[in-house]
Parts: C-alpha cells; structure tokens; sequence
C-alpha cells in the first residue's frame, strides 16, 4: 500500500552529494510525484471552480487498498461549464480546474458547478490522481447518479459491474466519490484510464 507514514528504512541509500557538479554521469531514477506534490502546485482557493451561480460541494476521499487515507494525495477535476462548453466567457468567475490537497482523512471538497452533456458525453468532471509513490498521475472520472450515463462512450468503455464505481453519491446537496487504490479485488478498485 501507499506508505503515508515512513518509519523504516529508506529503499535508496541517502547520497552525500551536494552539487550537481558531484554527481556521476549517467541515468538517474525516476522521480516519483510526491510527497512534496503540492509545493508549487497548489494556490489557496484553488479548490473554488465557481464561486456564484448553482454551486455544489463535491467531495473526494483517496483510500488505499487497506482502506487507510492517503493524506497527502493531491486531485485535479477539468470540466465543462452546465452548458457543455470549454473555454467560454459566458459564465463569468468559472475556471473548470480545480486543485487540492487531500487532509488526514484522505479527503478534499471542490465548490463547483454540475457539467453539462458536450461532445456526446453526459456530463462529469474528469479527475486527475496525484499522491507519493506515482511515478504518473491516474486519470479517472466522476459522473452524476441524476444523468442518464447510459450512453456516455468512456463509460462504456468499462465493465458493466464496475461502472457504479465512477457514480458519485449524492450527499447534503452535493456530492461524494471515494477513489480506492491498490486494492487487491480488482473489482474494489476505482476505474482508471490509460491517456
């Protein structure tokens, strides 16, 4: 599972080296995105898509496979405006991007406003999974239980039994959607896309 909370030995021997210059030629590992993922990343306020208009809380909370939070995932959600268009004017002090840190509990809440269909797609908020030990960010969805998703093509695109797993549930006028990672029944397991 996701180590939150390193107490062990490092994997790596911790190198000595100060200076670039010190350092061998050659290839050098890879770098993982976390878990200082959010330094640069992440501005206050930044979980606000829309501030005016019919907002909605949505609620994410990242577990691993044990069903223990990830406390230092980051998410990213892009999305349409209701009227199914990117990249508008027409809905003043709308972003359709969000980003935040997810607290102790795994969770982050985004204020936004609900998507509309566009491009033959129902509506939903495509969301990027960031947390330490990645070497990639995870790409999933979230659609709404009020729209009809039945002909949504990325939907389609998974496996009948798992597709509830992408269903956000609708909570106090918002909504809520758990991301499990790393679970060993791979029908536990939120949906993610290769992009």
């Amino acid at each position: 599972m996701i180590d939150t909370h390193k107490t062990g030995e490092f994997r790596y021997p911790v190198s000595d080296i100060r200076d670039q210059d010190e350092a061998g030629f050659g290839i050098t590992p890879s770098q993982t995105v976390g878990p200082y993922v959010h330094i640069g990343l992440t501005l206050e306020g930044a979980e606000i898509i829309a501030a005016e208009g019919d907002t909605v809380d949505v609620t994410f909370t990242v577990l691993d496979g044990n069903g223990d939070p990830i406390a230092d995932a980051m998410i990213e959600i892009w999305q349409s405006r209701p009227d199914g268009t990117y990249n508008t004017t027409e809905h003043e002090g709308f972003r359709g991007l969000g980003r935040g840190m997810c607290d102790e509990t795994g969770s982050v809440t985004f204020t936004t406003l609900v998507p509309g269909a566009s491009e033959d797609e129902a509506p939903h908020l495509k969301v990027g999974v960031f947390a330490r030990g990645m070497l990639e960010r995870l790409y999933t969805r979230l659609y709404f239980p009020e729209q009809d998703n039945s002909s949504d093509p990325v939907l389609a695109l998974v496996d009948a039994p798992r597709r509830e797993l992408l269903i956000a549930e609708q909570v106090d006028g918002g909504y809520r959607k758990t991301i499990v990672m790393q679970h060993a029944d791979p029908e536990k397991e939120t949906p993610f896309f290769r992009v």
